[in-house]
């Protein structure tokens, strides 16, 4: 358990990705929620996106958010589902090295008094890669509301005990991201 309390909230960089193959910026309910809640929380948001339900892209990003020393956490909503085109889990799950099985657990626990048997479809999943704190939730504004009041608030924040991944998150190591953008040799002469 990480057990770094603070007594003063250290603010954690958060990336939120929305994966929805029919919500643009002006739809995406779950989002602007949860950056609201964010923002309100004290923690800052380094980055927005919405993509497509396409497990390569969304591996892709989030492969960058794990790699970049900028981002502590990074929020998924959306894709969780039992439907052909659900694909997060299937997207983000070979990138972690720990899984947080208890968060897929108490997010169904806490679900179940709102939509009773239907929490069994939630595929919420948590985990850590690269000291990346990823939380991923379903698409619904509700479900959202449910993770992000029941969970997420109390264990992003570096105040809390007796335990939360405030510590593991700001221990994040300085990697040279930016390398991954250099160019070596010129192929258009080949």
């Amino acid at each position: 358990m990480t057990s770094e309390i603070t007594s003063e909230l250290k603010a954690l960089n958060i990336a939120l990705l929305t994966v929805s193959d029919t919500r643009g910026p002006a739809e995406d309910s779950s989002g602007q929620f949860l950056e609201n809640s964010i923002i309100e929380a004290g923690h800052r948001l380094v980055c927005r996106r919405i993509l497509p339900d396409d497990v390569y892209l969304v591996r892709a990003l989030m492969s960058a958010w794990i790699a970049d020393p900028e981002v502590n956490v990074a929020i998924i909503t959306g894709g969780t589902g039992f439907t052909e085109r659900d694909s997060t889990p299937e997207a983000v799950v070979p990138l972690l090295d720990k899984a947080i099985e208890g968060f897929g657990e108490e997010f169904r626990r806490l679900s179940a008094s709102e939509i009773g048997s239907s929490t069994i479809q939630s595929r919420a999943f948590g985990g850590l890669a690269n000291h990346t704190v990823i939380f991923c939730l379903p698409g619904s504004t509700g479900a959202c509301r449910t993770a992000w009041n029941g969970i997420l608030s109390s264990q992003l924040d570096s105040r809390h005990a007796p335990c939360n991944f405030s510590g593991i998150a700001l221990r994040k190591p300085d990697l040279p991201i930016a390398r991954m953008n250099d160019v070596i040799g010129d192929r258009s002469e080949r």
